[in-house]
């Protein structure tokens, strides 16, 4: 059994994670340790085996500095990614590869009393077949749709647990350390450690998905709001269309925007004999549905082009308003509906133009993410690395005992 790490080692490990490779001078700079003491922690790192070395950086001048990483297999993590139907489950390592395929179970939240259980069945089950020692695990991250209080570990939409922290309890369950998030936020974490939001200081990642999220980063980190609930972009109601919405209210932008309305009116259209090369769509598999409806739209089918672009327009009027408010430099669009591309990208655009103020849009830049629906998966591994460097995590097992030389 190793010691604990130091903080500053913490830090190291933190910044290696993030970045692929940086010399002992970056490091020095990133951590604000003089360079000997930083070059003393990364001998230390070495030995441990928590640190490789990994060539020479370019030269400015002189002799060539040495580059470090972290060891991809020193340790991993459980990342889980979560809707409203399906759940993925991913083992990761510490460059973010899957290692193995990633788990898909169909585990629906609404009114489902058995679903935290599920849960916790199906990442011990991951684990153990992964055959790694949960000694090497930093840690499990988790995604999930709801109203989740960062601060309380509650999701106050699904995954009851009578005032318990939900981390605490798959921490109780599982023994490793736990960290939950709303989907949206750590989509905008992905986005902003290793997608388009990376070296930016303000950017709008909206999650086109089952809902409309929306992840804010300003002045180049996360704003999460005072409980986390900052973000609710789905459930402003933007509309009069008297459409009630999964919040309880009515007219909310998900009412008409969101993926799920998209996929229903697809299958609708289908149902009344609409011209479209689309044929049947698995009413059961919503996934596959909207799958076939954004490929079609891709090969050209003005009625599938046309749901995409609905969504699109309409969640731009909502992105419009927010311009606003926040003046960012970038609109990122992400999760499972960055697939569509340009599609939505344009309609988006279109309402911008149209809703904005010209000198606030003219500064705003759209982008597509290239991470796409793994963007949950990674966000979720880097919501356990970004606790990393803490104390004490609210957790039963100390982030910091990891058994190096577990087998």
């Amino acid at each position: 059994m190793k010691g604990k790490i130091n903080v500053s080692n913490e830090l190291i490990i933190k910044n290696l994670y993030v970045n692929k490779a940086l010399s002992s001078t970056e490091l020095s700079l990133r951590i604000k340790k003089s360079l000997p003491v930083t070059i003393q922690l990364l001998n230390t790192l070495l030995e441990e085996g928590y640190v490789i070395e990994t060539g020479y950086a370019r030269s400015t001048g002189g002799r060539k500095p040495v580059n470090y990483a972290i060891n991809p297999g020193i340790m991993y993590v459980i990342s889980v990614a979560m809707d409203q139907y399906v759940t993925r489950i991913a083992l990761m390592n510490m460059k973010n590869e899957f290692l193995t395929p990633v788990a898909k179970y169909e585990l629906p939240l609404l009114n489902n009393n058995g679903a935290l259980e599920l849960l916790i069945e199906k990442i011990e089950q991951v684990i153990n077949k992964s055959g790694i020692p949960k000694a090497k695990f930093a840690g499990i991250g988790i995604g999930m749709p709801g109203f989740v209080d960062i601060k309380k570990g509650l999701n106050h939409t699904y995954l009851f647990t009578e005032g318990q922290s939900i981390a605490e309890y798959i921490s109780g369950k599982i023994n490793l350390p736990v960290f939950i998030d709303n989907d949206s936020s750590i989509i905008a974490l992905a986005e902003l450690k290793f997608g388009a939001a990376r070296d930016t200081k303000d950017a709008m990642v909206v999650n086109v998905g089952w809902g409309i999220g929306l992840g804010l980063i300003l002045n180049g980190e996360l704003y999460e709001g005072h409980n986390g609930f900052a973000g609710e972009f789905s459930h402003i109601p933007l509309l009069f269309n008297g459409k009630l919405c999964s919040c309880g209210k009515s007219g909310c932008l998900e009412t008409e925007a969101s993926l799920l309305i998209v996929v229903a009116k697809a299958i609708e259209g289908l149902r009344v004999g609409q011209i479209t090369k689309l044929k049947e769509l698995p009413e059961d598999d919503l996934g596959q549905a909207l799958q076939k409806t954004i490929k079609a739209a891709h090969e050209g089918d003005r009625f599938a082009i046309g749901l995409l672009s609905e969504s699109g327009y309409t969640i731009g009027r909502g992105v419009a308003i927010l311009i606003h408010i926040f003046n960012p430099e970038f609109v990122i669009l992400s999760g499972r509906g960055s697939a569509a591309g340009k599609i939505l990208v344009t309609p988006l655009q279109q309402a911008i133009n149209e809703y904005c103020i010209p000198s606030l849009a003219e500064h705003t830049s759209i982008r597509i993410s290239e991470l796409g629906e793994d963007a949950e998966l990674i966000g979720a591994a880097a919501l356990v690395m970004e606790n990393y460097e803490k104390e004490e995590a609210n957790v039963k097992v100390n982030l910091h005992k990891i058994e190096i030389g577990a087998n």
